[in-house]
């Protein structure tokens, strides 16, 4: 098996993850990409303004990505309580995005149309790691395994099922059957002691 074979079995699960969250980043990311652009630019609102409502927008639809697609093998504690946690952490990172924002625009004062849509970009890159990483540690958390210990205990403790009983030693179907020396054929029931020819009586019995 070649290393790069190895590597990929042990990180599968997190690259299949990347990428389906990448998809769906990638569809937020249009949405809010157009949604701030068009928000600001055609409809005249403000630079912060117009990319909070786009990132809210994007943010509904990465969250049922991500919820029935993503993660959908994670563990789920309810639809109410990942959305608030989920809505929480994308409000962190609106503030990242925000921050990219505000840095360029006012304090650079890179106001142009290009100036605004790489720092749009950065805020956008670096949100998304932070979602990515909160996603998997406090909305979607991984299912615990199974305890691989205790279920073997169990066979331990349980022991081998009870031996069939030998050829040998197992009790015929038919009855015992005394024979002249007392003892029964199949040996194993109670010895009948010998009778005397003639008087059904036993050695040991005396006729009154």
């Amino acid at each position: 098996m070649t290393y790069a074979r190895r590597l990929y079995e042990r990180f599968a699960l997190l690259i299949h993850e990347v990428a389906k969250f990448g998809v769906v980043g990638l569809i937020a990311f249009i949405v809010t990409e157009a949604g701030t652009n068009l928000l600001h630019f055609q409809a005249g609102i403000g630079p912060l303004i117009s990319n909070a409502i786009a990132t809210v927008v994007a943010a509904c639809v990465s969250f049922g990505g991500n919820r029935y697609w993503t993660f959908r093998h994670r563990d789920r504690g309810g639809v109410g309580r990942e959305y608030v946690i989920f809505f929480a952490l994308n409000g962190i990172g609106l503030l990242i995005q925000l921050a990219c924002l505000s840095f360029t625009y006012y304090v650079l004062g890179l106001t142009d149309k290009l100036s605004y849509n790489v720092a749009l970009f950065i805020g956008i890159v670096f949100g998304t790691l932070f979602r990515f990483w909160s996603y998997r540690v406090w909305v979607w958390r991984a299912v615990p395994p199974a305890d691989a210990a205790g279920v073997a205990g169990l066979g331990e403790t349980a022991g081998p099922p009870p031996a069939a009983e030998s050829a040998a030693t197992a009790r015929p179907p038919w009855p015992d059957l005394p024979q002249a020396n007392g003892h029964l054929v199949g040996g194993r029931g109670t010895a009948v002691p010998p009778v005397r020819d003639g008087t059904g009586l036993a050695e040991h019995d005396t006729p009154r």
